[in-house]
């Protein structure tokens, strides 16, 4: 999938609108052995190079939480797809939505004491099998682990126990999925989500219910302590999830965390800018104008300026257009593309990426806009095509 420019180890785009880390120009991006060697302002076409009529030129999107996978693995509730073909057709559905770098969200704590729990153990050997395709050099973009640590398991130390510092483990999140408890601190909300999501009938739900609760009570506490501690350990990157209150925000703070996944309240999010954690919210949550939870709409935390970072979530396909709609509201496109590339590069310590500029990584994604609505047109990952 090389691009055909100059030669196989060179690569010029042209005649681009590129977006920049603080502003959008007319230029050209010329590439070599991978890496981004220079960046010209004018919109001369250059012999040879890939003509870009204008279109966008951007940074490759980098997303740090995503539960794509687990789509691809279980695409429905009974249905288990195999590893490898999970693997390489999410990869590949990334790459076609830009997405140059992921965090591959996979949950480590499960619940053994239910036979019929949904909460399974699958992230070591998914890993593994994710590693290989990495290593054998079958994926077209590039992979890190995130961790989603579960307070409310059975098995997290164990579980915990399979990974260790040659994983590529980049992330580690705090979640805790007590009922009762932040995202689904609303009872009604949380009846209905399993209802909808899992099709439970009022005693599943309440059994369901009881169990989660009985199990977050006795290993809660302690497994937020082991996850804090594991992931110091392994080099990762703390991140908190659905921090809802100031106190759920000064226990991530004092823990080490660094990004706060999806914060539920304003509350939460300003208090997570005043003790300097990066807020990250789903894309999703900007396309469609408010949480599918009922908890704070992801634009409201922008207008007031207390969003950092995108995440796409759910929906790949929203990281891009999410950002181009930040951008409108923000009258800056830059400023929205920032928002996952440059950011999402910062908190998680990618020094060579998340920007247009020469030393970095050629990865880039070309799109044009149809109306509101953002168009992909090509992916390269270090100068080469994958999209």
């Amino acid at each position: 999938m090389q691009d055909i420019g100059m030669n196989r180890d060179e690569l010029v785009l042209t005649n681009a609108r590129l977006i920049l880390a603080d502003r959008v120009i007319s230029g050209s991006v010329q590439v070599r052995g991978g890496m981004i060697v220079s960046v010209d302002d004018g919109a001369t076409v250059v012999s040879g190079a890939i003509d870009c009529e204008g279109d966008y030129l951007a940074p490759g999107l980098i997303e740090l939480h995503t539960d794509n996978l687990e789509r691809h693995m279980q695409p429905r509730p009974a249905v288990h797809w195999p590893s490898q073909a999970a693997i390489i057709n999410h990869d590949a559905e990334l790459a076609s939505t830009g997405i140059t770098t992921v965090f591959d969200a996979m949950r480590i704590g499960s619940i053994k004491s239910d036979a019929k729990s949904s909460y399974s153990q699958y992230a070591r050997e998914a890993s593994r099998v994710l590693l290989d395709l990495r290593g054998a050099g079958a994926l077209r973009i590039s992979h890190f682990l995130h961790l989603r640590a579960e307070a409310c398991s059975e098995t997290l130390e164990e579980e915990f126990a399979e990974f260790g510092p040659d994983d590529r483990i980049g992330l580690v999140s705090l979640m805790d999925h007590t009922p009762g408890q932040r995202q689904f601190r609303d009872m009604t909300q949380l009846r209905g989500y399993l209802s909808g999501k899992y099709r439970m009938g009022e005693a599943q739900i309440e059994a369901h219910l009881a169990r989660q609760t009985a199990v977050g009570e006795k290993h809660g506490a302690a497994h937020k302590l082991l996850a804090v501690r594991r992931a110091t350990e392994m080099g990762a990157i703390l991140a908190s999830h659905d921090d809802t209150t100031t106190a759920h925000v000064a226990e991530s703070a004092a823990h080490g965390v660094r990004l706060a996944e999806f914060p539920t309240t304003v509350e939460a999010a300003e208090a997570c800018r005043e003790t300097g954690i990066s807020v990250m919210m789903g894309a999703p949550n900007i396309v469609r104008g408010g949480s599918h939870s009922g908890n704070v709409a992801a634009m409201d935390l922008a207008e007031r300026g207390l969003l950092d970072i995108l995440s796409s979530d759910y929906v790949p396909g929203a990281l891009l257009g999410a950002a181009c709609q930040l951008g409108a509201a923000w009258g800056d496109l830059a400023k929205g593309l920032g928002t996952v590339s440059s950011a999402p590069a910062i908190a998680t310590n990618l020094s060579d990426r998340g920007r247009i500029e020469p030393g970095l990584r050629a990865d880039m994604l070309r799109f044009r806009m149809h109306g509101d609505c953002p168009v992909t047109c090509g992916v390269w990952v270090k100068g080469v095509r994958v999209a």
